[in-house]
């Protein structure tokens, strides 16, 4: 089993930054891709980022791209998203997940076995 807990959401004014740290615990997590998602009131679950476990690939949809940045650190078993230029339609909460799947990007939050509880994220205009 693994667990995933998220922090770093708050309360920005848009145009701001926030970086989300997402450290995982339990069983080994070497070989895990990881998701950040974002779920915003009434709306889907959707995507911001994913990395696989080497760093080597990553993903960021459209709406993300160039804004937002997924990095790790795996000697903490730390994933981070780094969100800059933000704005109100980023506010949501944020969750990372985890797939047990060595070099996989992953799209959907189906495909993933392991989430985090979520943190809220704000952007005031």
């Amino acid at each position: 089993q693994v667990q995933l807990v998220e922090s770093g959401g708050g309360l920005v004014q848009a145009g701001g930054s926030l970086r989300l740290s997402c450290a995982a615990s339990g069983r080994p997590f070497s070989g895990y891709s990881i998701g950040w998602f974002r779920q915003a009131p009434g709306k889907e679950r959707e995507i911001v980022a994913a990395i696989t476990w080497s760093g080597a690939n990553t993903y960021y949809p459209d709406s993300v791209k160039g804004r937002f940045s997924i990095s790790k650190d795996n000697g903490k078993n730390t994933v981070y998203l780094q969100m800059n230029s933000l704005k109100s339609e980023d506010t949501a909460v944020y969750y990372c997940a985890a797939a047990n799947c060595l070099g996989c990007i992953f799209k959907t939050s189906r495909q993933y076995s392991y989430w985090g509880q979520g943190t809220q994220v704000t952007v005031s205009s």
